[in-house]
């Protein structure tokens, strides 16, 4: 039973949780961004001049990147320079009190600045550390560099996607990182858990070739059982019909009765009961091995009237139908809306746009609120509250050590100061 708005908590299940997050472009800032939706801090540490590069990406709202805003909403944000003393000491400080580690260089990048797995496992035990990179950090292709684009290509999407006879094409979103960022954000979820059995942090390795091989469902088991590749098939699901878009008078719409009983509550609400009787569609196997047959009978009904029609026929008769939505329409969805997927995020400007917003409902937790938007980092906005926290922190440490030390008449160890870094009190 979902309890009362006002029952529920405010931030979420990761609310006391700090992310440290080195990565760009989209795959781990997807992946730091779900965790920011469950209530993580995250802080987003930049490079000097640019920042992420998303930041340049368009479309633009009053010279900000909605693409970079979109997936860096509710992050801090924070340059550093690991060439410079006073910034490592500053990364330092934030290593120690972060929970999680995410980084999307390619293998070895990290370890040249110096702030590796290895290292860090040894240093910072607690932390865990989460890499996504095109290929995981082993194996032969280690050290290529993994777009998107290669990983749809080699993982064996793009030879699904299209029509038959004619290119392969491109997943319409970029499935090869956030499948990556989803899978990076399990295995994180899964060390945090592990972590509160033994108090050790862990290694977390996401290869996107790894992550597109998982995802390819039932296609490397159908060739390995049928010793047919399988490939493009347009608009229908290989195994199952009618599973597919249909023509009605104004546009084409999907059905997806995906078993026998369905098919025939699909006959009864199209009004069409020759197809129920007709032998060559009698059973989901016949009527994948008689598919043109089929759609050609169903075309012939669902043709003549439009697609509202058939859309409230085929719900009211509990078959699977949807029209084929272009994105505008995503908007103003009413279930959308309903369920607070509609968000606005706003940058500097304050000039807010609307986009998805948190898919994850707890009952716990309150949700986003749709009319109050999320913002977007600056670039480096955050360093002086940062540092005011990190000094805070320092102070109260000093001050701790400087009362265990007067309590048994021993000196307070010496330690590095802020002030040596030039960070003024």
């Amino acid at each position: 039973m979902q309890k009362p708005e006002d029952e529920k908590l405010e931030g979420g299940p990761l609310s006391g949780i700090t992310v440290l997050d080195f990565s760009r472009v989209l795959a781990g800032p997807y992946c730091t961004m779900v965790l920011a939706d469950l209530g993580a801090r995250v802080i987003k540490v930049e490079k000097f001049g640019t920042g992420d590069d998303t930041r340049a990406f368009p479309p633009f709202v009053d010279a900000e990147s909605a693409y970079f805003m979109c997936f860096n909403r509710g992050k801090e944000s924070i340059v550093l320079d690991v060439k410079s003393p006073r910034d490592r000491e500053l990364l330092e400080r934030l290593l120690d009190t972060s929970d999680i580690l995410v980084e999307n260089f390619r293998p070895g990048v990290m370890d040249r600045l110096g702030y590796g797995s290895d290292r860090l496992a040894k240093t910072h035990p607690h932390l865990i550390y989460a890499s996504i990179s095109g290929f995981g950090h082993s194996g032969p292709m280690t050290d290529l560099p993994g777009y998107d684009m290669v990983v749809q290509a080699m993982g064996g999407v793009m030879s699904l996607t299209g029509w038959p006879g004619a290119r392969p094409a491109r997943v319409g979103t970029s499935f090869g990182d956030l499948g990556a960022a989803l899978f990076g954000v399990i295995g994180i979820l899964s060390a945090l858990y592990k972590r509160t059995k033994n108090a050790q942090g862990e290694r977390v390795d996401i290869g996107m070739l790894d992550c597109q091989a998982a995802l390819m469902e039932t296609a490397l088991a159908r060739y390995d059982v049928e010793g047919t590749v399988p490939t493009r098939t347009g608009d229908c699901h290989p195994s199952l019909a009618p599973f597919e878009t249909f023509q009605a008078e104004d546009e084409r719409f999907v059905i997806a009765a995906g078993n026998d009983q369905l098919f025939l509550l699909m006959a009864d609400a199209l009004d069409a009961p020759a197809l129920a009787m007709a032998p060559d569609f009698a059973t989901n196997d016949l009527r994948v091995r008689n598919r043109p047959k089929m759609v050609a009978a169903i075309e012939a009904v669902t043709s003549k009237k439009p697609v509202e029609h058939w859309l409230d026929a085929l719900n009211e008769a509990g078959v699977p139908c949807a029209p084929i939505n272009t994105i505008d329409r995503l908007l103003d969805h009413p279930q959308l809306l309903s369920r607070n997927m509609i968000v606005q995020v706003e940058g500097a400007g304050k000039k807010p746009f609307r986009t998805a917003g948190n898919p994850i409902k707890l009952d716990a937790y309150k949700d986003i609120d749709p009319t109050e938007p999320q913002v977007a980092p600056g670039l480096n906005q955050h360093r002086e509250a940062i540092l005011a926290e990190k000094m805070a922190d320092f102070e109260a440490y000093d001050q701790n050590v400087s009362a265990k030390a007067k309590h048994t008449d021993e000196a307070p160890a010496e330690g590095t100061h802020w002030t040596e870094f030039g960070l003024k009190r």
